[in-house]
C-alpha cells in the first residue's frame, strides 16, 4: 500500500463509517433545537430582539467565565467590531498569524488597517511568542508610549493571536510584550469554543475576543460569532455599535455614530442555546476522537495526529495529521485519494503573503508557518463520529 492509501486505511479504522461521503465536520442537533426556534416562528419573533438573544449570551458568558460577551452575526464581524473597540484605525498595522482562516485577515483590513504577518510555532499551530518578541526588537519602537514600526513608519496597535483548529495559543508571553509594546491584543478564539489555556477559557485574555458560530464550528447558530471581553464599558459599546448606534427610544431614529448591522437574529440565537446546553458533551466526544486517531496512527511511520500542547485542554475542533518531511510530498495524494472517496480531508489554509490581496504586507521570517502549511491535512472530526 502507498503512503496515501496507509493514511486512509487508519481514517476509515477509526470512523467505521460506511456512508458513501464523510463530511469534515458536520454540526450536530440532537437536542431541543426544533423547540427553541419552532418557539421563535410560533411567536414571531426572529430577528434581532428577543429572549434568546440574551439567553444565549448568558450562557456564553456562564460557560467561558468571561464577564460579557454581545451576539453578532458571524465572526468576522465580531472581528472587525473587537479591532475597532480597541482603538486599531486606518493606517494601523495589526499583528496576525500568516497561518490562519481569511477572516483574520480580513478583518483588519475592514479597519482600513495593515495585517503584519507573523510566523507559527509547532508545538501549538499558532502564533510564535519568542520569535515574534525577537522580531519586535527589530523592528519596533516606543514612542510616546505607541509602538511604531521603524521600517514603515506605521502605528502597531493590536495583535491577534489565533487559535489554530482549537489549540490554544501560548498566551502568557503574548500578553508580556503586549504590555512592554504597548500593544491590544484581541484573541481570534473563532475555533476555541471549549478550549482553555492554563485552565482557563480562551477568548477572555485580551482586551477583547471572539468566537464562531459557523456550521461547520464544535456549536452553532448558522451563522454567527461573539465578542467577548471584561470591561463593562467595551461591551456596552459593542452592543451599542454593533446595533447601528441607535440611541434607545419608541420611535425616533437617531443614531449617534457610524455604526454596523452586526446583532445576532433571535432565530440563530435559538439554535445557539439549544446547542450551548449540549456543548459539554460534544467536548468530551470530539476529545474521544482524537484520542481515536491517535492510537489508530502511533504505529504509522511518518504521521503525526496533532495533540494538544502541556498548557492547553484543547476542543480539537478539527484533528490534523503532521506529515513528517520526508513525506511531505504525499499530502496531494492523501487529499486526492481521500475526497475522491468520499471522505473529506483538506490542507491548512494558504499562506496570508502568498494571496494577492495581502502579498505586499509586512512580514517576519516565515519559515516554520511554511513548512507546516506543506504539511497538515486536517480530517473528519465531526461530533457524532
Amino acid at each position: 500500500m502507498s503512503q496515501a492509501e496507509i493514511i486512509i486505511s487508519k481514517i476509515r479504522q477509526v470512523l467505521g463509517d460506511e456512508r458513501s461521503r464523510i463530511a469534515l465536520h458536520e454540526p450536530c442537533f440532537a437536542g431541543r433545537e426544533w423547540e427553541y426556534v419552532r418557539d421563535c416562528l410560533d411567536t414571531g419573533w426572529v430577528s434581532s430582539a428577543g429572549q434568546y438573544v440574551e439567553r444565549f449570551e448568558k450562557g456564553l458568558v456562564d460557560f467561558t467565565g468571561v464577564k460579557y460577551a454581545v451576539a453578532v452575526v458571524n465572526g468576522t464581524a465580531a472581528l472587525h467590531t473587537a479591532l475597532k473597540l480597541v482603538g486599531v484605525e486606518a493606517e494601523d498595522e495589526v499583528l496576525i498569524p500568516a497561518l490562519t482562516f481569511i477572516a483574520t485577515a480580513n478583518a483588519v483590513a475592514y479597519c482600513g488597517a495593515v495585517p503584519h504577518l507573523i510566523d507559527s510555532e509547532p508545538r501549538a499551530l499558532g502564533m510564535d511568542p519568542y520569535k515574534l518578541e525577537a522580531y519586535l526588537k527589530d523592528v519596533a519602537v516606543i514612542d510616546k508610549g505607541v509602538c511604531i514600526n521603524r521600517l514603515t513608519s506605521r502605528r502597531i496597535k493590536a495583535v491577534v493571536p489565533m487559535h489554530t483548529f482549537g489549540h490554544p495559543v501560548d498566551l502568557d508571553p503574548l500578553l508580556e510584550l503586549c504590555q512592554k509594546y504597548h500593544l491590544e491584543m484581541v484573541e481570534d478564539a473563532a475555533e476555541s469554543v471549549g478550549s482553555y489555556y492554563k485552565g482557563k477559557h480562551t477568548g477572555g485574555f485580551g482586551k477583547a475576543g471572539i468566537l464562531s458560530f459557523n456550521g461547520n464550528k464544535i456549536v452553532t447558530t448558522g451563522g454567527g460569532g461573539a465578542i467577548l471581553t471584561n470591561d463593562p464599558e467595551l461591551a456596552k459599546l459593542a452592543k451599542h455599535i454593533t446595533t447601528t448606534a441607535k440611541q434607545p427610544h419608541p420611535w425616533a431614529f437617531y443614531h449617534d455614530m457610524t455604526g454596523f448591522n452586526y446583532r445576532l437574529p433571535n432565530l440563530n440565537a435559538a439554535l445557539g442555546c439549544a446547542q450551548l446546553e449540549q456543548l459539554p458533551g460534544f467536548i468530551d466526544r470530539k476529545r474521544a476522537l482524537a484520542q481515536r486517531y491517535q492510537e489508530a496512527f502511533a504505529d504509522v511511520p511518518g504521521v503525526t495526529v496533532f495533540k494538544e500542547a502541556d498548557f492547553a485542554r484543547s476542543n480539537y475542533w478539527l484533528n490534523a495529521l503532521l506529515l513528517d518531511e520526508q513525506y511531505a510530498a504525499e499530502r496531494e495524494a492523501v487529499l486526492e485519494l481521500s475526497n475522491a472517496q468520499g471522505i473529506m480531508t483538506r490542507p491548512a489554509w494558504i499562506l496570508m503573503n502568498k494571496l494577492p490581496m495581502y502579498k505586499n504586507c509586512p512580514h517576519m521570517d516565515l519559515s516554520a508557518a511554511q513548512n507546516m502549511e506543506r504539511r497538515i491535512i486536517n480530517i473528519p472530526s465531526s461530533v457524532f463520529l
